[in-house]
């Protein structure tokens, strides 16, 4: 009975952010660069708790993975965790966000020692709000999924800089580029 519980409370966060998903597509509100940030707070790694809120007068990167602990997945991980000391020293923090539940997200932090926060989005308010759980297409067969997404958040809480679709190869330097031009 719990594990049904559990599949049904899975497909009821699957349709909920789905619906969110196709509202916002059928009235063209996918956020935008220069919008203000949507709203998010999710458990993270470390007993911490990340918000847009708690951020207020802070650049930060959020950035959404799909899934923690596969290749691709990790590879980024480890690039911003690689650029941490260089962002921090032009005043920005770094939060990844994964609909996995957070036990495995603290094992793939603790695996590779990620120090900045990870944070669990099972119910996938966060990646609906910005537009990154999408549809997705592999062989065939139709099925919803994170999309890897970058969002640079200026001081102000707007929206500086989008990246959708992210090739993870260079791209925390590409982020870092973009951030110097924000200021502190």
């Amino acid at each position: 009975m719990p594990a049904l519980r559990a599949s049904l409370d899975a497909l009821a966060a699957d349709v909920r952010a789905a619906c969110v998903h196709y509202v916002g597509e059928i009235q063209g509100m996918s956020v935008q660069e220069g919008d203000a940030a949507p709203s998010f707070e999710l458990p993270a790694t470390g007993g911490r708790t990340v918000s847009l809120a708690a951020m207020t007068g802070k650049p930060f990167v959020l950035y959404f993975y799909p899934k923690a602990d596969t290749p691709g997945c990790t590879k980024e991980a480890c690039a911003f965790q690689e650029a941490l000391p260089q962002l921090g020293r032009i005043g920005l923090d770094v939060i990844g966000v994964s609909p996995d539940k957070l036990p495995p997200i603290e094992k793939f932090a603790a695996k590779y020692n990620l120090t900045f926060p990870l944070a669990s989005d099972v119910e996938k308010t966060a990646a609906a709000a910005y537009d990154t759980w999408v549809e997705k297409s592999m062989y065939g067969r139709k099925y919803m999924g994170m999309e890897r997404s970058t969002f640079l958040i200026d001081k102000m809480g707007k929206i500086a800089k989008i990246w959708r679709k992210v090739s993870v190869t260079g791209h925390a330097a590409e982020v870092m580029e973009a951030a110097r031009g924000l200021g502190k």
